[in-house]
């Protein structure tokens, strides 16, 4: 099952809004066959350890990270396919989450005559296909905020520079993050400071840009912004409010430029709703990469599921700097948001803070 989930990882960024799965076929101790999932509508992770397996499937042991399907959709069912290959035993990391599909796999197997094991590294499984289980459970992405501090919790000096706090180690792990979500969301007060690109750059992957999402309430982003006037495989959608100008939206349309209304209150997009939204859209994942105030309305609102925080060795030395969030935050200790399943991870000398706050995969 250890090697089924490490195939299952080489489908990141690809398979969505598929789950990552990966399969292993092992007859009299040895590994005759082995795939995953590579993208949606492509073949799934089973029929390709069969096929590599080919006559040697038969009376053999399938491994597989997620229940096989035994519904018709893009690609027939895996069940039948694991029939007619003569396996006789299927080991499955976990039960398929998803309530629109009417399931059965383990069922199917066990009625024709085949020995099913589940819940094998079942947590593990689960955390890697977090997207997929929340998305499918919800309709809402999973939703990552991602920020660089100080050491004394700052994300800009006064004057908004944060260029770099982080290394290019943390750097590069973030771009692979961008590389693996639907989409990536910031407000415009990024744009005005930064002008980012918000792009994937990485050399040794053949990665994709996520959807880029501007909160922009009033429409005032600049026409010759970067985010603007990309070449790139994805669009960018611009979220406003529905008092703006018109012939202002009008002048910012172009091909890959979309624009989206959203509810607004006290001056700022409403991110409970939003979350509905984008779910209808398909997007089943998205990184917040905002500043003080999207990350404060982010954590108000609760749609955070995991925090991924990046602690530079440096101090900032005063109080006048950006904090990680803006906005009230809660009277009383007890009533602070806690955060789960913590791990530590470096970045040369970068640290890296990860957890959840609403139990994430635990919850689904």
């Amino acid at each position: 099952m250890n090697m089924a989930l490490k195939l299952a990882e080489l489908g990141r960024g690809y398979t969505s809004p598929n789950p990552l799965v990966g399969a292993v076929v092992v007859k009299d101790g040895n590994v005759v066959g082995s795939g995953y999932h590579r993208a949606a509508g492509g073949p799934h992770a089973e029929i390709c350890a069969i096929e590599e397996a080919g006559l040697k499937a038969r009376g053999a042991t399938l491994y597989v990270t997620l229940e096989p399907c035994n519904h018709v959709g893009r690609t027939p069912p895996c069940t039948e396919a694991i029939l007619r290959s003569g396996i006789k035993r299927v080991v499955i990391g976990t039960r398929d989450p998803n309530p629109d599909v009417k399931g059965g796999g383990v069922e199917f197997l066990r009625e024709h005559g085949i020995e099913v094991i589940t819940g094998i590294l079942e947590k593990d499984v689960k955390r890697q296909n977090e997207f997929f289980i929340k998305y499918v459970t919800t309709k809402q992405p999973f939703v990552i905020l991602k920020s660089a501090l100080t050491l004394d919790g700052s994300i800009a000096t006064s004057t908004g520079d944060s260029k770099w706090i982080s290394n290019s180690a943390s750097r590069e792990f973030v771009h692979r993050l961008r590389h693996a979500v639907d989409a990536v969301m910031v407000g415009i007060g990024t744009i005005r400071r930064d002008d980012p690109r918000l792009t994937t750059r990485l050399k040794d992957v053949d990665s994709s840009d996520p959807i880029r999402i501007i909160l922009d309430t009033r429409l005032t982003i600049s026409p010759d912004s970067k985010v603007l006037n990309l070449d790139s495989d994805s669009d960018t959608i611009i979220v406003t409010g529905s008092n703006i100008d018109r012939e202002r939206l009008k002048r910012l349309k172009r091909p890959g430029i979309d624009f989206m209304t959203a509810a607004v209150k006290d001056g700022l997009i409403e991110l409970s709703p939003l979350m509905s939204i984008l779910g209808k859209r398909g997007i089943t994942s998205l990184l917040i990469e905002g500043g003080s105030r999207v990350n404060g309305s982010a954590i108000s609102a609760g749609i955070v599921d995991k925090i991924i925080l990046f602690y530079a060795p440096r101090i900032l030395g005063g109080n006048d700097g950006f904090p990680l969030f803006t906005g009230k935050g809660v009277l009383n200790i007890r009533d602070t948001i806690r955060v789960s399943d913590i791990r530590v991870h470096q970045f040369e000398d970068d640290l890296m803070i990860e957890g959840y706050l609403k139990g994430g995969h635990q919850q689904a």
